[in-house]
């Protein structure tokens, strides 16, 4: 059985009739019988049929087949129920057995637009982004782009892979290399906000502040991970400012790789700064007021005093919610009493 979950993928039909919901899990996607009947138009039995047919020909095997729960109304009762799912591969079997404009539409969509989607994560229309009409959602895909090459993980795989290929001493392992990219990403953040990472913490964490003062964070609350992290103090000008500025450092130093110009580790730091210069942006010297170790203990320390102030906030709040729960049922009570008395 397969767990529920996964990125839905919709897919509408070209006469704008049919709308159907595909869930990608694991590199496919699953339909049940119903939604196989919808999508190219035909019944629920004849779906059934060319099942079997495929089958016994040995076009595709069991492993396409699997099971999941489903949540169905029936009356006023939510029932589950375990539904036979099939896919991508039997989906598209059958698209090729069933006769259907609809079966066409879906397969010439499915063996390029889907298949590039589950493959690499995205998919892009390169004709329509080079020619606007109407609504230009190009600068939007561009600031998308943007964030996600400056994302912490994406920025240290992408200069690490650089400074390997650059750098003539470049050692994985040395204290330099290890040091470095905390290094360039605080010459980038002091570069938009006059703070070093640390120092930009110390300034924006606030105890008492709503959400400590963070602007962005992961999951439904701030957790204590969420506190440590810089970006997550910027505003959205800021964020903006500091993926622009970085994917400009990325192709700078990914140009230098392409040359293949080969320098020491040591005079990245002087590049780093004449690049910084040039886009006459704030210059870090040094390695700010602020270690570390000192940001640790104080984001600690402020944490724990807003999460004593949260937890007494969800306790009074919870008292409430009862006490006006309990208000409404005595209410009905009385209005029970009232229309038994009349």
């Amino acid at each position: 059985m397969i767990e529920s979950g996964g990125e839905i993928v919709v897919y509408r039909s070209d006469d704008g009739r049919s709308q159907v919901q595909l869930r990608a899990v694991d590199g496919t996607v699953w339909l049940a019988q119903a939604e196989i009947a919808e999508l190219y138009a035909t019944s629920v039995q004849n779906v059934g049929q060319i099942i079997s047919r495929i089958l016994a020909d040995g076009e595709v095997t069991q492993a396409t087949i699997n099971s999941e729960l489903r949540v169905r109304a029936e009356g006023p009762r939510q029932v589950k129920r375990e539904v036979k799912v099939y896919n991508l591969d039997m989906v598209l079997a059958i698209g090729y057995r069933a006769t259907t404009p609809r079966a066409v539409q879906f397969r010439q969509w499915a063996t390029t637009t889907l298949r590039d989607y589950l493959i690499k994560g995205f998919v892009l229309d390169d004709r329509r982004l080079k020619e606007p009409g109407g609504t230009d959602y190009f600068d939007e895909l561009l600031e998308s782009i943007r964030d996600i090459r400056a994302s912490e993980k994406r920025f240290y795989q992408k200069v690490r892979e650089i400074f390997a290929a650059t750098s003539a001493d470049y050692d994985k392992s040395s204290d330099t290399a290890q040091s470095f990219f905390a290094t360039i990403q605080n010459k980038l953040i002091y570069a938009i906000t006059g703070n070093t990472a640390a120092e930009l913490v110390e300034a924006r964490c606030i105890a008492d502040a709503p959400n400590l003062g963070l602007m962005s964070w992961s999951g439904a609350k701030v957790r204590k991970v969420d506190v440590t992290v810089s970006k997550n103090y910027l505003t959205q000008q800021e964020i903006s400012d500091l993926n622009l500025l970085t994917t400009r450092f990325l192709d700078f130093a990914e140009d230098r790789a392409r040359r293949r110009q080969t320098i020491m580790m040591a005079d990245w730091v002087d590049r780093t700064d004449r690049f910084i210069e040039f886009d006459e942006r704030p210059l870090l010297r040094g390695s700010g007021s602020v270690s570390a170790s000192d940001v640790k203990r104080l984001t600690d320390d402020r944490y724990a005093e807003f999460d004593i102030r949260r937890r007494a906030d969800e306790t009074r709040r919870a008292e409430i919610e009862e006490a006006d729960d309990l208000q409404a049922l005595m209410e009905i009570e009385r209005g029970r009493d009232d229309t038994g008395a009349g």
